[in-house]
């Protein structure tokens, strides 16, 4: 499946096929291609916490998740986090394949670019959440697999049940694996026309 083709067929799917099983060859596959997608830096703030354990997602569905099936039907059911501090934490492993003026370069300005701006560095980990996310779900489609990302669960309470680290920021659900029902429609993009912005907004009045 080429990009563009991958990215319009995707869609939200709700209704996963609960005995299908994902190949380990499929998801390495799928987590390897996820971590392609860009970061600030390269900082790879991620953290992708793989919930397997059929109770533990179980529980999410019943008592965090809205009982929604995608929880404990999908093959492979994946939180995405990242660590908002993840910019002090040996950042010369990030530039470790380049020339060293680069990466003498780039690992001296992490610091500076950070220290002291935590909007920064939460903003920074949750667009790095959202353009692996995308990734991820683009991958699965083109293995032929359907996802879905998913909000609708409980922050707090499945922060507490996966242990999440103090400097670490929640990001969506995603859900992997085979449809059993095809989704709704499209329900409709809003034109272009309302979405591009030419060089600057209107001023106010204007």
């Amino acid at each position: 499946m080429d990009t563009l083709n991958a990215i319009h067929s995707r869609r939200a799917v709700k209704h996963f096929d609960p005995d299908h099983r994902l190949t380990a060859e499929d998801e390495d596959t799928l987590l390897r291609a996820t971590i392609q997608a860009p970061t600030s830096f390269n900082i790879q703030h991620w953290r992708f916490v793989i919930l397997r354990d059929p109770a533990l997602r179980q529980t999410i569905r019943k008592e965090h998740g809205f009982d929604q099936a995608q929880i404990t039907d999908a093959s492979l059911l994946i939180l995405f986090t990242a660590d908002t501090k993840a910019w002090q934490k040996n950042p010369g492993r990030y530039w470790a394949n380049a020339p060293k003026e680069v990466a003498d370069l780039l690992v001296g300005w992490m610091g500076p670019f950070h220290e002291g701006r935590e909007w920064l560095q939460r903003d920074e980990a949750q667009r790095s959440i959202g353009m692996a996310m995308q990734t991820l779900m683009l991958a699965a489609q083109d293995l032929g697999l359907d996802s879905c990302p998913m909000i609708g669960f409980d922050i707090d309470k499945v922060a507490e049940l996966v242990n999440l680290p103090p400097d670490h920021v929640m990001g969506p659900l995603v859900a992997v694996g085979r449809s059993i029902k095809d989704p709704w429609p499209k329900p409709g993009q809003v034109p272009l026309s309302e979405l591009v912005v030419e060089n600057a907004f209107s001023a106010p009045g204007g």
